[in-house]
């Protein structure tokens, strides 16, 4: 990936007024910090380790080129909710290699015991559980999914008809979405079941060292998480840090991560996942088409008026993002940015790269 950082003046202008939008977060997890502060009494606490933040950073790759880079780009942060696009990459490992052949299949074929017994949560599939549309009742390392019913985001359409946390009547699976990691950690406990093996062993395996991944990582679980796996000891990470713990990477290494999502799975010459899956991810959810498999879409423009249609985002509190459109051959990370302004940062961004 040969890098020019002789950065084009309207780029460079981009990149001055991203670093004007920092995230309003405190840089030392003093209030305000973390969302886990919006939950109801006694789940409004963190319940796994988080560290400082550093400032803005970020990366521009066009064309398999790194334009610009912002900000410490190997500085190892803790990125919510992009935790949850990288259980998405575990499941097509599954599902390349056989494990996982079918996404239709309910889930407790495969996983008995853990949580998806009984006439409603029997039909839950992996592609409810992938599309957040599955509708699970229980609790899970010791959080009730309950706390994030009628959960809504500020970037998606419509609204929440309730509030949140209240005891909203479920449907079947598959008849709503719903934004809720309490079922995201569940999928996390499926995948875990489904390898038999520490899902971050499996990642720093399968993906961050054939892409070439030297920053500092960690995929930190809650003090509860343990589970026993076939007699062994397993910690069941959380597929973000909405209650803390979850993934610590470098702006780097996203972009690396994303230059392989943009190029079908591959990356250096090496397959890391099957085009088959990728395109699964990028298949619009049929109860919620700005969402595909743990991402989110643009196909209408909802999410991102200023980004092209054919983009596709990986997005966490704070907020970090991994913005992948291969159409453009463009990825793009944003670290610790306002969200209120992750628009105008996309708009300046698509002006830079049009005069590059």
């Amino acid at each position: 990936m040969p890098t020019n950082f002789d950065t084009p003046i309207a780029l460079q202008e981009a990149i001055d007024f991203i670093n004007t939008c920092e995230s309003p977060w405190s840089r030392d997890n003093s209030p305000p910090w973390g969302i886990h502060e919006q939950d109801p009494t006694p789940y409004n606490r963190l319940y796994g380790p988080v560290h400082s933040r550093g400032g803005v950073a970020g990366t521009i790759f066009l064309h398999r080129q790194c334009l610009a880079q912002w900000g410490d780009v190997h500085r190892s942060d803790l990125t919510f909710s992009v935790a949850k696009t990288y259980l998405c990459l575990l499941a097509g490992l599954a599902f390349d290699e056989g494990l996982l052949p079918d996404v239709n299949e309910p889930v407790v074929e495969r996983c008995p015991g853990i949580g998806f017994e009984g006439e409603r949560l029997s039909h839950i599939t992996w592609q409810h559980l992938l599309q957040q549309t599955s509708e699970w009742e229980g609790t899970c390392l010791g959080i009730p999914e309950q706390v994030d019913r009628y959960r809504w985001l500020s970037y998606q359409p419509g609204q929440a008809g309730g509030r949140k946390g209240d005891a909203r009547p479920l449907g079947e699976p598959g008849s709503r979405f719903e934004y809720n990691d309490v079922r995201i950690n569940q999928l996390s406990l499926a995948l875990l079941h489904l390898f038999k093996r520490p899902l971050p062993e499996i990642f720093i395996e399968r993906i961050l060292k054939p892409l070439e991944c030297t920053d500092s990582f960690a995929w930190v679980g809650y003090e509860q998480g343990w589970s026993q796996v076939q007699g062994q000891r397993m910690m069941s990470v959380p597929g973000g840090s909405h209650w803390g713990g979850g993934v610590s990477i470098s702006a780097l290494d996203q972009a690396k991560i994303g230059l392989m999502l943009a190029h079908n799975g591959v990356l250096n010459d090496r397959t890391i996942l099957s085009a088959q899956w990728i395109e699964k991810m990028q298949t619009p959810c049929d109860v919620a088409p700005y969402y595909g498999y743990l991402v989110w879409l643009n196909q209408a423009g909802h999410l991102f008026e200023a980004a092209p249609r054919s983009s596709w985002f990986a997005i966490g509190a704070g907020s970090s993002i991994t913005w992948v459109d291969p159409q453009l051959e463009l990825v793009c990370v944003l670290r610790w940015i306002d969200a209120a302004k992750t628009n105008e940062c996309i708009a300046h961004i698509m002006e830079g790269v049009g005069n590059v």
